[in-house]
């Protein structure tokens, strides 16, 4: 009898799979990408997606979403690392939506740069953000999930192991209750999930990513190294037939060993077989396992080709009960079709969708229709359907509460080098001929902190080799605002836009061929020189037909912002106004604070720098040889914001 029942046991162990302890409590879905990967909570397009987003996904099929944030880029300076506030708003908009529809929202830490290493120092913030996430997340529901670090790479596996098994008794100590997504080193590589420990906390769901054959998903992208941008055309499953040249650049590199070795990569069977090393570890281990991550790049592959690798892999990933999501929704690897509008019901790649076995919404040709009424471009957050495309180097805060005239909110522009850029891209494209011929304006709220030149200006479409982005500008000075720190309305018909050129490698002389009808952005641009010292507010932006905007404070904003230890009260600058000589003073236990001097610079009204130097208890400035003026000095402490005052000299 003993024998019969060991027999029997047996023939259920053949017969059925074992299921790990835990199951993964969702089953597919999708990264939402460049959302939350920004600078600062200040940089987060907050509007970029709404709940009607969130429906769309789930309609598709989808019952979780992967959520990269760039999670150390929202907390503060050690050894505190306080999440700000303003992302955590954010933030929570997004877990409410995805627990009023049931959907799984994984918070994906992904503090991440493929060209810098992990840092065997991460453990210290990544156990102080970890433990102020669980804090603020506990009491949510289940179908919010914590992911660690997303591909932790050029860091050794024992040491990261040692890193996340430190940050996931973090989460423990405060939140027992959700799942805590873990990954190998190794870029979440499945080649390493072998050499994670045995964790012993419950609820954990390790994760890998998957993009083999590298050559394949990664053609085209610029951020490998080496770059491998010049290759393209990669076919797949591999055949012989259709391979392409190899470019001549990547001689002698990596790429071209895997090249040369894709007729063996390049196959079914070989992709299957990698990905059985994930299956091999769930069995060994009996843990839950899901795949985080695969995709292959749009540019330069060939889209029947994309289609057949997401099909291979999503249902050879099912046939083995490992949930995934895919990268990505609207980037270079999405969903939809590559040089489209990104709309949701015009423009989804429908034979992708059904290799990934998700419900196909009907599509439609998308057709622009002139616009006929106004619209806003900047209310407390930038507009619908228009993305923040700005240029580097400038300091941008959509989110500042420096004294807003409307709302909660203003936009605060500072630190701009010439021909930097405040970029507001429009999709689709509008056409804004009808406004023009009825008179729309660009109407806005505007302070500054002292005089500069720049310009506003729309761009219409580069359609090709014969045409560029022409531009349409209007210059803005102080013939037509006063910079004083004050709000002003500003009122700016489209009519009096003036033709600008255009630049595309080179200039373009005006030449009466942009088009109104094909607006693809707009652009606030330090055009005329350094923005210096000024500081631009912009409120209440829209195309708009009214002229009816009101200043509720016309007061001067002061501008003693944020040095966080109290150090603008203990500093002096006198007299005011000033002669001969200006004094600036600074309280002893202010310069015996810090390790670095406390410095000044004194700049004319244009912003140009006059004086400099380190400021000891008190320093005298001749000034006698400087014509009678506006003025500005700035003092800085290490580490901390300038002070800057309008000095006006006698």
């Amino acid at each position: 009898m003993a024998g019969f029942r060991c027999w029997v046991l047996l023939l259920l162990c053949i017969s059925f799979r074992v299921y790990p302890q835990t199951e993964v409590p969702f089953t597919r879905g999708i990264n939402l990408t460049s959302w939350f990967q920004a600078a600062n909570p200040y940089q987060i397009q907050a509007g970029k997606y709404t709940l009607e987003d969130f429906q769309q996904i789930k309609s598709l099929g989808c019952d979780v979403i992967r959520l990269p944030i760039n999670l150390h880029a929202m907390a503060g300076a050690a050894p505190d690392y306080r999440l700000d506030p303003l992302f955590l708003e954010f933030l929570d908009q997004a877990v409410d939506w995805a627990e009023s529809l049931g959907i799984y929202l994984i918070l994906d830490n992904h503090t991440f740069d493929p060209a810098v290493g992990t840092d065997p120092e991460i453990g210290p913030i990544l156990e102080k953000v970890w433990t102020q996430m669980a804090e603020h997340y506990r009491d949510r529901s289940q179908y919010v999930l914590y992911e660690v670090l997303n591909e932790p790479h050029d860091i050794s596996d024992q040491q990261w192991n040692n890193i996340q098994m430190g940050v996931v008794d973090a989460i423990r100590e405060v939140d027992q209750d959700h799942f805590i997504v873990i990954g190998p080193a190794g870029w979440n590589s499945f080649h390493n999930l072998d050499d994670m420990p045995v964790y012993p906390q419950d609820k954990l769901i390790y994760t890998f990513h998957f993009y083999d054959p590298f050559v394949f998903t990664h053609q085209g992208a610029s951020w490998t190294n080496p770059s491998m941008a010049p290759l393209a055309d990669v076919p797949f499953p591999y055949d012989a037939g259709n391979m392409p040249q190899f470019p001549g650049s990547l001689t002698g590199t990596w790429i071209e060993s895997a090249f040369n070795d894709y007729h063996n990569t390049g196959t079914v069977a070989d992709v299957k077989s990698m990905i059985d090393i994930a299956v091999q570890f769930r069995t060994n281990r009996n843990v839950p396992v899901y795949c985080g991550e695969f995709g292959a790049y749009i540019p330069n592959s060939d889209n029947q080709d994309r289609v057949a690798y997401y099909r291979e892999i999503r249902s050879y990933l099912e046939e083995n009960d490992l949930p995934w999501t895919m990268w990505d929704y609207h980037g270079g690897f999405g969903l939809f079709v590559e040089g489209g509008n990104g709309l949701f019901d015009h423009d989804l790649n429908v034979e992708l969708l059904t290799a990934l076995d998700l419900t196909v919404p009907g599509q439609s040709p998308y057709v622009k229709q002139p616009e006929s009424t106004g619209f806003p471009i900047y209310t407390d957050q930038i507009g619908g359907q228009i993305y923040e495309s700005s240029s580097g180097g400038s300091e941008i805060n959509y989110y500042t509460e420096d004294r807003p005239n409307n709302g909660k909110y203003c936009l605060r522009w500072e630190d701009g080098e010439q021909y930097q850029y405040i970029g507001l891209d429009i999709r689709p494209n509008k056409d804004l001929q009808q406004l023009v011929d009825q008179g729309y304006a660009l109407d806005f709220l505007f302070r500054a902190t002292e005089p500069m030149t720049f310009d506003i200006r729309f761009m219409d479409t580069d359609t090709g080799s014969e045409d560029h982005p022409w531009r349409m500008r209007y210059t803005v000075d102080e013939t037509l605002v006063a910079f004083d720190r004050r709000w002003h309305h500003v009122h700016i018909p489209l009519s009096e836009f003036v033709e600008g050129g255009a630049w595309e490698g080179e200039f373009y002389q005006p030449d009466g061929k942009f088009d109104w009808t094909d607006i693809d952005r707009m652009e606030i641009v330090a055009e005329y020189g350094d923005m210096g010292s000024t500081k631009l507010w912009f409120d209440n932006m829209y195309v708009t037909n009214l002229d009816t905007a009101r200043v509720h404070d016309d007061s001067e904003f002061e501008l003693v912002t944020s040095l966080e230890d109290g150090l603008a009260p203990q500093i002096l600058i006198y007299p005011n106004p000033a002669s001969d000589r200006l004094n600036i003073a600074v309280a002893s236990e202010v310069s015996n604070k810090h390790s670095e001097p406390v410095r000044f610079i004194l700049m004319d009204g244009m912003g140009r720098k006059l004086r400099s130097g380190s400021v000891q208890d008190r320093t005298s400035i001749d000034i006698s040889q400087f014509p009678a003026g506006l003025y500005f000095a700035k003092v800085t402490g290490a580490d901390q914001y300038p002070v800057t005052r309008r000095i006006i000299k006698n």
